[in-house]
């Protein structure tokens, strides 16, 4: 596959936007099933895969989500669903305010994807934590990092602020609006420094343009057929990279390289995300 044929989305954009599938109270501690996202844990029984709900219960679970008034508020709601377990990322998520990179007249701390236009949206906060915690050993402090399809900023900045300001982090993203959009939206927030001093950037561009360097960790916010060899050569030896892999059934896959640059693969869990697509494309909603 040659990187001049991928270009990446602007973020992960699930298919299935309902709301979560059972009530926050009716959720086991080490449960991550929400179908708004189709991000299941990978212990799930499959006999039981699907849920089903009442409407009573739907209704509850959207109340309890929408009472959320604070990004302290939904982090800890995080951690209480069982969505959330390392103490390092929950600390990262209370400090990058989701508040700030949700457009205005969404409610920005529910529990959910939403759009930020151009055929876009936000990841929902669960997906965010689950990324940041398979990511955390290759975010370390002086570590580098690659966000493709930085959309927001959002995810982009939690990178910068884990591996700090000795670290770099890139973000690439192929709307040139959101690139501004989400350049704002930095610079309200805590990672604001690091834009400043450098060691955080955000470009326009896809698979083939600015990736600058071998990288620690890669996050990838869209689904591609196959894992693409350009980001394995940007892959750093002991890094790793998580990215959605499949065309209409999709596995989130966790790409290792080995110091002896040998490539390992498992599949984190089952999802389901927008492919891979040109700029064009998207903006004329795939």
């Amino acid at each position: 596959m040659h990187s001049s044929s991928l270009v990446v989305l602007s973020s992960a954009r699930p298919l299935r936007r309902l709301l979560c599938s059972a009530s926050a109270s009716a959720r086991s501690p080490s449960s991550r099933s929400c179908s708004c996202c189709s991000f299941r844990s990978p212990k799930r029984n499959p006999s039981i895969s699907k849920v089903f709900f009442t409407s009573t219960s739907l209704m509850e679970c959207f109340w309890t989500r929408t009472r959320i008034g604070s990004n302290k508020e939904l982090v800890e709601y995080l951690q209480q669903n069982g969505a959330l377990n390392s103490k390092k990322v929950a600390e990262v998520m209370k400090t990058v305010d989701r508040g700030l990179f949700v457009p205005h007249g969404n409610f920005p701390y529910v529990d959910s994807p939403m759009d930020i236009g151009y055929n876009a949206t936000i990841s929902a906060p669960h997906m965010h934590a689950a990324c940041l915690e398979l990511l955390e050993e290759n975010l370390q402090p002086g570590m580098r990092a690659l966000d493709v399809g930085s959309g927001t900023g959002y995810l982009t900045s939690c990178f910068a602020l884990m591996v700090g300001p000795q670290g770099r982090v890139a973000g690439v993203e192929h709307i040139p609006e959101l690139v501004a959009s989400s350049i704002k939206n930095i610079q309200n927030s805590a990672a604001a420094p690091l834009l400043k001093e450098g060691s955080l950037v955000v470009h326009v561009g896809g698979l083939d343009g600015q990736i600058l360097e071998p990288y620690n960790a890669i996050h990838v916010g869209a689904a591609a057929p196959d894992i693409p060899v350009p980001l394995l050569d940007q892959l750093k030896p002991g890094g790793r990279m998580v990215i959605p892999v499949g065309t209409f059934s999709q596995d989130l896959k966790v790409v290792e390289k080995k110091l002896d640059g040998s490539i390992s693969v498992h599949n984190e869990t089952s999802v389901r995300y927008v492919p891979l697509t040109s700029r064009e494309d998207q903006l004329q909603g795939y």
